[in-house]
């Protein structure tokens, strides 16, 4: 990961400039320029292990809450699986607000220490006689809580970073938030090999097994992030020429900076961004949630099934992804940010568009058990409840389609495999570019004054998405089927296109905005 930097510390650390002018006579020192790029790398890590903490126990989280607690149902799962979102929406702010006006090195500290304990914690959720399952409840709200600090390193790089820059690490931050989302998983399966019963420590109570082994290697990897931070990070901030600045996060201030300019930020295209930035993660929320119910009804697929080719379809988006954010950096350069948005956009609304049935070809219909075995009719937790059923019970006699009792399958077309797969790819490919430059743009839109707020906001409105978008897409898809859904979707692309559309002039950077850097 400390590779990915690369690229932007080969660029020039001031941009172009014209000679004999006095405010370009402050130049950046090479110790300067490689503890700044050394800290930014740190943050990179730090981004990375703090996904790593959010996928690395998902697939195992539903198979734990029943062995600690038979009272635990699937909405109980619901409110699980949301906790962690919505400790992160409450935390941004917090750590945003507090970076402002304290060493960043303090929040960052503080929620990766917050995020240990909780990982500890739910490593000794079945230890309590009673109410266990509100012992991981709690767990998992308080890494989410611990998470916050992704407004803080968002905030770090943007004000560590010049203009020319701030694309390229803005895309190599969501990379490595990426890879995180990726590996999570596997790190999970490796430790199944455990088993499920595992070794006890007795002497303090410790099980060792296949769903406590992940927080565990968590709890470690933040402790390792504390000391690296500690060793290592130091305070960085530099305008949007490149220049050092003076910020009450640093401990020393240096003779050569300069003052950070007291020009007022544009709200209106920082509430612009936020509305993006909810919309993006929120179709991309209830994309992710509706895959595994969608190919179950449409293929007729057996929960095992569906766990293994929806796994490698979301694997293989990850990984498209990753390409997408490296690939990001070298167009940014050539149409700018803000048509790559557009863009991502419009990609974004034909792969929804693409999902739309059509044909006479009906989808093969699940008379037996009227239970429906793919997606609910009230609750949030019983979507991915498939996804922990077991391999090794008995699937033979399992009914597979769509359920009857949702009466949309009886009139609507299937959505042909090759629909789905292209869908798959377009989605792939407009959602990290919208995201990379959302956060890009949002970061040039505040400028060199202290983001931590702000970014703070933008994560809370991330973290809202996550939680409303699979709440929307079950009740619209249960009732109404995917035409409606995926049409609404599409009227809700719409809509963004054209609110970036009345905002595009106003999405530009802080100091071209005030007039002292030509765009």
């Amino acid at each position: 990961m400390a590779n990915l930097g690369v690229d932007s510390e080969q660029e020039p650390l001031l941009g172009d400039r014209t000679p004999g002018s006095r405010e370009w006579d402050i130049i950046e020192t090479e110790e300067h320029y490689k503890s700044r790029w050394r800290s930014i790398r740190i943050l990179y890590l730090t981004m990375f292990l703090s996904s790593v903490g959010f996928s690395i126990v998902i697939m195992s989280i539903w198979p734990y809450l029943q062995k600690i607690d038979q009272t635990a149902d699937a909405s109980f799962l619901g409110w699980v699986i949301a906790s962690y979102s919505l400790g992160q929406m409450v935390a941004s702010p917090i750590f945003g607000l507090w970076s402002n006006y304290r060493p960043r090195k303090e929040p960052l500290i503080v929620s990766i220490f917050i995020s240990v304990a909780a990982n500890c914690l739910y490593a000794y959720v079945h230890v309590p006689a009673s109410h266990n399952k509100y012992y991981m409840l709690a767990a998992r709200g308080l890494v989410g809580f611990g998470a916050g600090n992704v407004a803080v390193i968002r905030s770090y790089i943007a004000g560590a970073t010049s203009l020319q820059e701030r694309t390229s690490s803005m895309a190599n931050t969501s990379a490595c938030q990426a890879l995180g989302f990726i590996l999570g998983p596997v790190f999970q399966t490796c430790f199944a090999l455990i088993g499920e019963k595992g070794v006890t420590w007795d002497v303090i109570k410790l099980q060792i097994n296949m769903y406590t082994a992940p927080v565990l290697l968590g709890a470690f990897l933040g402790i390792l992030n504390i000391i690296l931070i500690l060793t290592i990070l130091r305070e960085h901030r530099v305008d949007d020429s490149g220049r050092q600045c003076k910020n009450i996060n640093f401990e020393e201030a240096s003779t050569d900076e300069v003052q950070v300019p007291q020009e007022n930020i544009d709200q209106v295209a920082v509430v612009a961004t936020n509305i993006l930035f909810f919309v993006i993660l929120f179709i991309f929320a209830l994309f992710e949630t509706i895959v595994t119910p969608l190919t179950m009804d449409m293929y007729a697929w057996t929960r095992e099934q569906a766990v293994l080719y929806d796994g490698i379809i979301l694997a293989a988006l990850g990984v498209e992804a990753v390409i997408i954010f490296m690939g990001i950096k070298l167009l940014s350069k050539k149409i700018g940010e803000r048509a790559l948005l557009l863009g991502g956009l419009i990609i974004i609304w034909v792969g929804f568009f693409v999902l739309l049935p059509w044909g006479n070809q009906f989808p093969k219909i699940q008379w037996e058990d009227l239970h429906n075995n793919s997606i609910p009719n009230t609750t949030f937790g019983e979507i991915i409840i498939t996804l922990w059923k077991s391999p090794r019970e008995d699937h033979s006699e399992e009914p597979t389609g769509c359920p009857v009792e949702q009466a949309w399958c009886l009139y609507t077309p299937m959505i042909h495999l090759a629909q789905f797969l292209i869908s798959a790819v377009l989605i792939g490919i407009g959602y990290p570019s919208c995201n990379v430059m959302s956060y890009t743009l949002y970061s040039k839109i505040l400028g060199p004054n202290p983001q931590g707020v702000y970014m703070g906001w933008l994560t809370a409105s991330g973290s809202a998405a996550r939680i409303l978008g699979p709440v929307f897409i079950s009740q619209v898809y249960t009732a109404w089927g995917p035409r409606w859904a995926f049409s609404l979707v599409c009227g809700m692309v719409v809509l963004t296109v054209t609110l970036l559309g009345v905002v595009y002039r106003r999405l530009i950077a802080f100091s071209v905005r005030h007039g002292r850097i030509q765009e």
